[in-house]
C-alpha cells in the first residue's frame, strides 16, 4: 500500500484515519469498525462493500 495515499485516504464513514492490515489486504477504520478490500491494489471506499470487524478481532 502506497503510504502517500494511506495518508490521503480517509473512512468515508467516519472521515477518521484508515490503517492498513497487510495479512488481510484491507484498509481498516477503527472508529466505524469496518474494512475496505483492496482489489487489484485499489482501495475499494464503500461503505456497502466494507466487512464489519468482529468484536474479539485484533488489527494493525
Amino acid at each position: 500500500m502506497d503510504a502517500k495515499l494511506l495518508q490521503i485516504l480517509v473512512c468515508p464513514v467516519t472521515k477518521g484515519p484508515l490503517v492498513y492490515n497487510k495479512a488481510t489486504n484491507e484498509l481498516i477504520s477503527k472508529s466505524a469498525r469496518l474494512a475496505y478490500p483492496i482489489r487489484d491494489g485499489i482501495p475499494v471506499m464503500l461503505e456497502d462493500e466494507a466487512r464489519k470487524l468482529a468484536e474479539n478481532e485484533e488489527f494493525a
